[in-house]
């Protein structure tokens, strides 16, 4: 095994310890020294591998960012049908989630939105990638004309988006004593049949 190997597997490792940690005690709180012990290197040693607290901040957010897009990618392809496709994304953010739970703790945290652009860079593009692919999705519905066409899909992408993210949120808050996907997925039906009603109807029936 090669010492460039050896690198690319520490890294790796103080990258999911950050994220651990981040879960345990919160990212603003976050220090590289926490890093350190965790891990079981000095200091130095962690800023030999990330120069700056901001670096180690940026290749957690690069590593998210791939692991959403490949999770995202992975369901599309396994769907069939926009109907599926659409659903399919939404299981796969909150599942992304239920497997990484200081994700939305980052989202919001004073390192995202306050100390490193860099970072907030790299969420707004993940965000603006996944509102992309629903988008794609309500529209090809919208043409099939099994999604109400009155709603731009952008709207309806921010909608489902949003709705991710407060499900997520009740979940952090209600100590995840249950399950993120399901619950997420539940209302995700909830949605989508209100916004196939057309003229006042919902399954054929008039409400």
């Amino acid at each position: 095994m090669s010492g460039r190997q050896n690198a690319k597997q520490r890294k790796a490792q103080i990258v999911a310890v950050v994220l651990r940690l981040a879960d345990e005690i919160g990212p603003d709180r976050l220090s590289t020294t926490d890093v350190a012990r965790a891990v079981g290197l000095s200091q130095p040693a962690v800023f030999r591998h990330f120069p700056t607290k901001g670096a180690l901040w940026l290749a957690v957010a690069q590593d998210i960012s791939a692991r959403l897009q490949d999770g995202w990618a992975a369901a599309e392809n396994a769907a069939s049908g926009p109907q599926a496709r659409l659903k399919a994304l939404i299981r796969a953010q909150l599942a992304a989630i239920a497997e990484t739970p200081a994700l939305p703790s980052i989202l919001f945290s004073r390192e995202l939105q306050v100390d490193n652009p860099a970072l907030r860079d790299v969420f707004r593009g993940v965000l603006g990638a996944y509102q992309s692919r629903l988008v794609a999705a309500i529209r090809d519905l919208q043409a099939a004309r099994t999604l109400r066409s009155d709603t731009e899909a952008a709207d309806v992408a921010v909608l489902l988006t949003s709705l991710v993210q407060g499900v997520a949120i009740r979940w952090s808050l209600g100590a995840r004593s249950h399950s993120l996907v399901q619950e997420g997925l539940r209302l995700f039906d909830v949605q989508m049949a209100l916004l196939t009603a057309q003229g006042g109807r919902v399954d054929g029936k008039t409400r």
